[in-house]
């Protein structure tokens, strides 16, 4: 039985099968990432990771207690 495969252009770029398989909107990257501009934190990351930070502190001192 012959294997049926979909209508689907295929990139010569993409290297691997299965990626030349797939649509162009789905291989390309959002926005392609700089190294060298490193980490930045907002304030809404410190506040979000202060209340996991509390909220997992207190679980555990009500379960110890």
């Amino acid at each position: 039985m012959p294997m049926r495969r979909s209508l689907v252009l295929v990139d010569e770029t993409a290297r691997h099968p299965f990626l030349q398989s797939l649509p162009p909107h789905v291989r390309r990257a959002e926005t392609p990432r700089d190294p060298r501009r490193g980490w930045h934190l907002t304030t809404d990351d410190l506040r979000q990771f202060l209340l996991a930070y509390c909220a997992c502190f207190m679980a555990a001192t009500a379960f110890l207690a």
